[in-house]
């Protein structure tokens, strides 16, 4: 598996922070974010269950340009 780094969310101090990559080969994206908090979690499973091998994460909405870049680099759109 190669991951393409996209960004690192550009108000943190660059450790620990979320992360967004893109999987070219399985055409994933891979986030890392905050952990959901409980009632952030139990608002989702209103609209269905969550399998043990899933999660809610949270990223702040100023990663958005990140999200977009990485569609981009998914779709083939954009050359890194």
């Amino acid at each position: 598996m190669a991951l393409t780094f996209i960004a690192k969310d550009p108000n943190t101090d660059g450790a620990n922070c979320p992360t967004v990559w893109v999987d070219q080969e399985k055409q994933e994206f891979v986030i890392q974010g905050w952990k959901a908090d409980d009632a952030t979690t139990a608002e989702c499973l209103t609209t269905g269950p969550i399998p043990d091998s899933e999660t809610v994460l949270r990223l702040p909405v100023r990663m958005a340009a990140a999200l977009k870049e990485a569609i981009d680099v998914a779709e083939g759109t954009r050359v890194r």
